[in-house]
């Protein structure tokens, strides 16, 4: 029979091509899976960003598994050619339905590589303060420090100013403490450095600036500027507070508040 004759002929034809296939198929994912493990160790040895890892894991597993596909289409004896141009297409249809997406996955690459700031740092991103808790490819994801967990677009994020509070390491403290016109200033300036040397938080390799900064309208102010490492900044500010306080009291050193003098004339 001609039918019977015309499958035969197929199955001739095309089987060892399906065979030839599926062993590339087989050979070729236990060949992408080595490479990406290759590839995660040489990244974990050269002590490579976890978020990068697992990124360029997915990119890289991903990629060589579309190759060996279309590899595996081109040995059946498909057109691949009118397949990626399909691909294509499809692909840009996605891209135009998904520009924001897209700019935000391309803005998390832009920060995965260049490091503005990282996990665990204490930022200010689309005017939000809070430390990062995890870099994603669309988001970032800051707890504040009322606990509260705000979501950012990687495209917002990077698209304006951004503040890294943790990237020097090291932050100075500016304070501003005020005592009345009839106070001694050498003396409350003594009394300001005994608070500075007794901290615990700052770093003796960093000079405390203790000046006298402004003659206020109920006030002499001093500006007082000690350096702590970054995670100490809010245990250095609330020290100085309480012991200067508690010190200027000891030392009979008043904190004015505003207060407005009422003169009235008496007719004669």
């Amino acid at each position: 029979m001609d039918w019977l004759d015309t499958f035969q002929g197929y199955i001739l034809d095309y089987a060892p091509k399906v065979v030839l296939a599926i062993l590339v198929l087989i050979v070729g994912f236990w060949v992408v899976n080595r490479i990406t493990a290759m590839a995660t160790r040489e990244m974990a040895k050269h002590d490579v960003d976890t978020s990068l890892q697992a990124f360029f894991k997915s990119l890289i597993g991903i990629g060589l598994k579309i190759l060996l596909i279309l590899s595996i289409l081109g040995i059946v004896g498909v057109q691949t050619t009118s397949f990626i141009a399909v691909l294509g297409a499809a692909g840009l249809a996605v891209g135009l339905a998904l520009q924001g997406s897209l700019a935000n996955f391309a803005a998390g690459v832009l920060v995965l590589f260049f490091k503005p700031y990282r996990v665990d740092d204490l930022v200010q991103l689309d005017g939000h303060i809070g430390v990062v808790q995890s870099i994603q490819i669309f988001n970032t994801i800051l707890l504040t420090p009322d606990n509260r967990r705000v979501i950012i677009p990687n495209a917002v994020a990077t698209s304006g100013s951004m503040v890294n509070f943790n990237a020097p390491g090291i932050r100075r403290v500016d304070m501003s403490f005020g005592i009345g016109y009839s106070d001694d200033i050498d003396k409350a300036r003594a009394v300001i450095e005994k608070v500075n040397a007794s901290c615990p938080y700052l770093l003796k390799d960093k000079e405390t600036m203790i000046v006298v900064s402004e003659l206020g309208d109920s006030s002499v102010n001093f500006a007082v500027r000690p350096w702590c490492n970054s995670a100490d900044y809010w245990n250095t500010f609330f020290y100085f507070h309480e012991n200067i306080k508690k010190s200027f009291d000891r030392e009979g050193v008043s904190i004015p508040f505003p207060q407005m003098d009422v003169h009235l004339d008496q007719p004669a």
